[in-house]
């Protein structure tokens, strides 16, 4: 390409920020000083030479002029459209600027030399098709701004300099990418780099065209819905009318409902965040249904609800005494208890350290001793709501801790519901059947009842659907059990145990009389006065027709002899009203089930022959007799050895073995025949053999049948006893004395032998009870053997009996 340059000496007319390419008119104001003093310059200059008045146009960015500038010729002087003084501007040809020079005027003045390229004609065909390109893309965006005056006026442009010098006027190219088109001398070069600033401007306005036109669609889809929705609450007003409903009937308004409940601040944050979630959702969204549930769940707590207690501690104590027979303990307990927070609250101790004295008491023993309904005379005391919650067979963590709100038909926990349906914070709830509570692959329920359990820890208590605090500290829980060992001990340790360990018979009686019969008189239509039951069938009742630790069989012959009393007046054959003797018995309910030992004969009872004793034993269902079978087998038919049966445990097989090994170590000391021992195998049987049994208590009772079987001596028919036996035969403590020795009171028995050490828990045993009992304490085997045998028979060789 050809190139020309011509010397030149021009005033300079900056241009902040802004850059005029040749062919380019622009009108400056001459307001401007730089901008006046130019054109005076310019001026001036015009008068000796010929020709408009030139000035050359240079950028200044930030201060700095650019290396290049336009020859510019001022067209014209005169007023702008505001009425401000300016000239009209052309630009010409590209100048390089040289060295600073004098001028007239007071612009500065400078030498440059004209940069000026041409173009080989005819055009070269890759320049051709860059031309076309270029104004293809021009047209494109000028179409796009709707300048179609300016499409003709560029599609008539075939000049290639010239072509690139006009987008100039793009005004989306920035004040260094139109110094970059102003220093770049090369027309084919020139227009290349404007084309590439043309093509990427349009791919960037195609991108923001789609992002506006996305945003749009979606502004257009929330008007619109935001439309539909006011129709919809148009229409909801308009049917609420038209049925006569009022406005304030409605219940969606959340926000409302919970800004007026009484709330505490966590929890009135947390419901706040859930409603402004909802008014968010649309209708469709399955998170709205969700939210309701849980928001009317949390309403519908009462949060600041309670209930005050009832501190007459007279008045609590002579309710549990009319509605419980018995249970002293349990009574003084809950006395005492009350008697405490009366006094912390008369001296403003009811609160300390955000948490309240709330009681945990473990309610353990045989079934219908009354544990269930002693939680309602409890809360019926304290003038608190009762709440029975049932754990029995519940084997799912959440059961406690409430599902999470992820899961379909989420509920909160049965903590939780308790508290919702006493609709106070401080009720009485009874877990009830707290041992019966399993586990499997859904979690470990008593595991998620420590939290609840823990006056420690229960004042912020966190369920999982609900996911914000809940005080527990001001509730009292009550815990049933049948079996204490089947608590988890970290459970346990939380719970503060109470024994119920049965009733005596006269215990029986009176809540028979006060209790049972009122109610059952009820059940069967019989009014008080039709049918009376005598103290001595009730005894009878008690006595020989059930043999158990509470009173539930008891109130069914009750019932059992009243349903036959009411059918056989219906049917004429007796009239009303009609006492019940302990004579009637048999002929309206059959014969007794249960007859003590003593009461039968002689030959018929289970101790009559040598090698069985009577032991005394604790199951789930209370304290129970136990009987002892020992027999020796044939020398010439049975092997050596000991054989035990009645599905017996590991310490109880123990057992065995250390009361076989007493006797053949001290047997010569005994005067026994322990050579048989040896020669002969022994044989152990417990009855009842359907019975799981296990624990050390049975090994005096063990000893005194194997030292019946070898001596021939026939132990006492009024003689139970317990106790664990060591080798050297000493009769080591053992539990459930109280429950033992109810058992024995039952089956009539009128001897116990139970070991020294626990002769402190005698105190826990009633007084009638022990009255009618001739309780030995003893440390020695030898002591049990002279109890419990009989004398000897004449000094008549003994018939031991040999195992068929």
């Amino acid at each position: 390409m050809a190139s020309t340059s011509t010397p030149l000496t021009l005033p300079v007319l900056p241009l902040d920020d802004e850059v005029v390419l040749p062919g380019m008119v622009v009108p400056l104001d001459l307001n401007d000083a730089d901008v006046r003093a130019a054109v005076e310059a310019a001026q001036a200059a015009a008068r000796s030479e010929p020709g408009k008045p030139k000035v050359l146009l240079v950028p200044r960015i930030d201060g700095t002029y650019a290396s290049t500038g336009v020859l510019g010729t001022v067209e014209q002087v005169g007023r702008l459209a505001d009425g401000d003084p300016g000239a009209l501007i052309r630009g010409r040809s590209r100048v390089k600027i040289g060295a600073g020079t004098t001028g007239p005027g007071a612009a500065l003045w400078v030498e440059g030399t004209t940069v000026d390229q041409a173009v080989p004609d005819p055009l070269p065909g890759h320049v051709t098709e860059l031309v076309k390109e270029y104004k293809a893309l021009a047209t494109t965006w000028l179409r796009k701004r709707g300048a179609w005056q300016v499409v003709d006026r560029v599609q008539a442009i075939d000049d290639v300099s010239a072509l690139a010098d006009n987008s100039g006027y793009s005004p989306f190219l920035t004040t260094e990418q139109k110094v970059e088109l102003l220093e770049t001398a090369d027309p084919v070069t020139r227009l290349k780099l404007a084309t590439q600033q043309l093509r990427d401007h349009l791919a960037e306005q195609d991108v923001a065209e789609t992002i506006a036109k996305d945003v749009q669609e979606g502004v257009d889809k929330q008007q619109r819905e935001f439309l539909l929705r006011r129709q919809l609450e148009a229409v909801r007003k308009e049917l609420r009318e038209l049925n006569g409903e009022q406005e304030g009937e409605e219940s969606d308004d959340y926000r409302a409902r919970v800004e007026a409940a009484d709330l505490p601040e966590k929890v009135r944050e947390a419901a706040l965040k859930e409603v402004d979630k909802l008014e968010r959702s649309s209708d469709q969204s399955p998170e709205g249904p969700w939210i309701r549930t849980w928001l009317d769940t949390v309403l519908e707590l009462p949060w600041n609800e309670r209930t005050e207690d009832a501190y007459d501690i007279q008045g609590a104590k002579a309710v549990l005494d009319a509605e419980h027979a018995g249970l002293e303990d349990v009574k003084e307990r809950i006395t005492e208890y009350l008697a405490v927070r009366k006094r912390r609250n008369d001296r403003g101790l009811g609160v300390v350290g955000g948490r309240r004295g709330g009681a945990v008491l473990a309610l353990v023993g045989p079934p219908g001793v009354g544990k269930t309904s002693l939680g309602e005379s409890v809360a019926h005391a304290m003038g608190r709501k009762f709440v029975r919650v049932a754990l029995g067979g519940v084997r799912d963590e959440a059961e406690i801790r409430g599902h999470r709100r992820t899961y379909v038909g989420a509920l909160p926990g049965r903590i939780v519901r308790a508290i919702k349906e006493a609709g106070s914070m401080n009720p009485v709830v009874l877990l009830d059947e707290i041992d019966k509570v399993g586990s499997d692959f859904r979690g470990d329920p008593a595991a998620a009842l420590l939290e609840v359990l823990d006056p420690a820890q229960n004042h912020t208590f966190r369920d999982h659907y609900l996911e914000v605090e809940l005080d527990l500290s001001d509730v009292v829980f009550l815990a049933t059990a049948n079996v204490l060992e089947a608590i988890p001990e970290a459970l346990l340790d939380r719970m503060e145990l109470v024994r119920l360990d049965g009733y005596t018979e006269d215990e029986k009686i009176v809540i028979a009389r006060d209790h049972l019969l009122p109610r059952q008189l009820e059940r069967a239509g019989l009014a008080k006065d039709e049918v009376v039951i005598d103290e001595s069938a009730l005894r009878k009742l008690a006595g020989e027709y059930t043999r158990e630790a509470g009173v539930r069989t008891l109130e069914r012959s009750v019932a059992r002899l009243l349903r036959k009393v009411a059918a056989q007046h219906e049917l004429g054959e007796r009239e009303l009203p009609f006492t019940v003797t302990d004579e009637e018995l048999r002929g309206l309910i059959g014969r007794p089930h249960h007859v003590p030992e003593s009461a039968q004969d002689p030959a018929e009872r289970r101790t009559a022959v040598p090698g069985v004793a009577t032991g005394l034993a604790v199951t789930g269902a209370g304290g129970d007799v136990l009987f002892v079978e020992a027999s020796l087998a044939d020398p010439e038919t049975g092997a050596a050895g000991l054989t035990l049966t009645g599905q017996l445990g590991d310490v109880m097989k123990e057992s065995a073995q250390i009361a076989l090994s007493f006797l053949r170590s001290h047997g010569a000391e005994l005067e026994l025949p322990v050579g048989d021992l040896k020669d002969r195998g022994v044989h152990i049987h417990f009855p009842a053999g359907a019975v799981p049994k296990d624990g050390p208590s049975a090994g005096v009772t063990m000893t005194t049948a194997l030292a019946s079987l070898l001596s021939g001596r026939l132990v006492r028919t009024d003689v139970a006893m317990t106790g664990e036996v060591s080798l050297t035969g000493r009769v080591l403590p053992i539990g459930g004395v109280k429950q033992k020795l109810l058992a024995a009171h039952r089956a009539g028995v009128t001897t116990v032998i139970i070991p020294k050490r626990n002769e402190a828990d005698l105190d826990d045993v009633p007084a009638e009870v022990l009255d009618k009992l001739d309780v030995h304490a003893v440390t020695d085997v030898r002591q049990v053997l002279e109890l419990a045998l009989s004398p000897a028979t004449n000094g008549a060789a003994p018939e031991v009996p040999v195992a068929a």
